[in-house]
């Protein structure tokens, strides 16, 4: 308790992992015993990305986006490692050791749990996953652990750049799959949404209330007032998708789980992989810690559209790119912990504060 107090920790972050646990049950419950609740949101859908959960997430990532200041991101470009780093790991290693972990699983070690035609669609399901690095989310992973907004900005504007170009090559050659074809109106009301949108309302805010109030009230009384609300956003979306996928999660336990350890794997071992690349490289904390959240986390609206797209809504494919959705949030959430206990491994002088995720 004495520790949260002198860096400033609040009751939701405090006790998140308690939280999160406590709203993917309670989503689960309500996909079962409220089917009338999911249902009811689902028809607020536009391109395959839910609006109450854009909605949501948009809350997530505000409070953040405040922080941003144009001079900020400029000096961006001063300092490039870090976005080479990302860029390097999400598109030349990401998509090729997903196929390669998911494959080793589903083909070899779970080969007498799982056929092999089902292995295929499986592993189809994490190639869209792993060619599909995280947009919005990872605003709120860089937010646990402090990290620097203008670059965390600077790289996911970046990657979905770079998606627009990488994404149907890389999952055409993993998968053999021709004629693929994007949703595009999913992934550009995606960038809109959770980039676009915030970042302008976010800088709006910000030089709105200097202008009229000085940087001191800004930082000191202003941002302070919305430290829960990109906690109360992450829980609240927890309960929504949890509700919305209740009925899978409860009517294929055993393939969830074996889809689910892979995915694990996978994501550990790229987020590792860009955090301590960023270590050997020098890098500050704020900047290596937001590089390998990015490259964990996925942009799971992306590939549950074009999984639905190419193989149809009740394709075993799809599955897979939700149970990705499932796994993230408290896979992301344990990082959050290692990234924040292992600040100390960088550049003291320049090191962000990281808040405990505990």
């Amino acid at each position: 308790m004495k520790q949260s107090k002198l860096t400033g920790i609040s009751f939701f972050e405090k006790n998140l992992t308690v939280w999160v646990v406590l709203c993917m049950i309670a989503g689960v419950l309500i996909g079962k015993f409220l089917p009338a609740v999911p249902a009811f949101l689902s028809r607020f859908e536009y391109a395959s990305v839910s609006i109450p959960i854009a909605v949501l997430i948009w809350l997530m990532i505000y409070p953040m986006m405040m922080k941003v200041d144009f001079a900020s991101i400029r000096n961006v470009g001063k300092s490039p490692t870090g976005l080479y780093v990302t860029w390097t790991v999400n598109w030349l290693i990401k998509p090729f050791t997903m196929f390669g972990i998911c494959a080793l699983f589903f083909y070899v070690l779970f080969s007498a749990l799982i056929p092999p035609e089902l292995a295929k669609d499986y592993l189809a399901g994490a190639v869209l996953l792993g060619a599909a690095p995280c947009t919005a989310m990872v605003f709120v992973w860089s937010h646990l652990t402090r990290g620097n907004p203008a670059y965390t900005v600077v790289q996911v504007a970046t990657n979905d750049l770079i998606i627009l170009v990488a994404f149907t090559p890389i999952v055409a050659l993993l998968l053999g799959v021709t004629g693929i074809s994007i949703p595009w109106n999913t992934l550009l009301l995606s960038v809109f949404l959770f980039v676009v949108i915030p970042l302008t309302a976010g800088m709006a805010t910000r030089n709105f209330v200097i202008k009229n109030k000085g940087i001191e009230y800004f930082n000191k009384s202003f941002v302070p007032k919305f430290n829960n609300v990109t906690i109360g956003g992450l829980l609240l979306t927890l309960v929504l998708i949890f509700s919305f996928q209740g009925e899978v999660i409860l009517g294929n336990p055993l393939h969830i789980v074996l889809i689910a350890i892979p995915l694990i794997v996978q994501t550990v071992f790229i987020f590792f992989l860009a955090y301590l690349i960023c270590k050997k490289l020098g890098l500050t904390h704020d900047i290596a810690a937001p590089a390998g959240m990015i490259g964990a986390s996925n942009f799971f609206e992306l590939a549950v559209a074009v999984a639905i797209t190419l193989f149809g809504a009740s394709s075993p494919v799809v599955l897979v790119t939700i149970v990705g959705v499932l796994v993230e949030v408290p896979v992301m959430l344990a990082l959050v912990k290692v990234a924040n206990r292992t600040a100390s491994w960088f550049p003291a002088a320049r090191r962000a504060k990281a808040v405990p995720a505990d």
